[in-house]
């Protein structure tokens, strides 16, 4: 009896390698041992940097709300000790959306601080 192959789904499992490489350059799109290699590390990539970009966002919070608390004369370590003992439940994000946005409500919160 002849081997019986599955070529409907082993094509299906190439098309669905080959869509996700669409728009790659040269034989990366194409060319099924490269495209499966290229896509399986964009994989890894994006994977990665799903995490990575969460502590990218927290670094750059931190950096503006240490400018905008600088510009009142306080650090940013002091401000947010500040903040914590006062009460204020702003996260960082918020903060750092004041500082740069609106100056003028971010000045009320270290008013309130200080």
């Amino acid at each position: 009896m002849p081997r019986s192959v599955n070529h409907v789904a082993s094509r299906a499992r190439r098309k669905k390698v080959m869509k996700l490489a669409k728009g790659y350059f040269g034989r990366r799109k194409n060319v099924w041992t490269v495209a499966k290699n290229a896509v399986e590390k964009g994989l890894g990539y994006s994977y990665r940097d799903r995490r990575a970009k969460k502590r990218d966002f927290r670094s750059l919070w931190i950096q503006r709300i240490n400018a905008g608390a600088r510009i009142h004369g306080m650090s940013y370590s002091a401000f947010m000790g500040a903040i914590n003992k006062s009460g204020i439940e702003l996260n960082r994000k918020v903060l750092a959306d004041l500082a740069m946005n609106h100056p003028e409500a971010f000045a009320a919160v270290v008013a309130q601080v200080k």
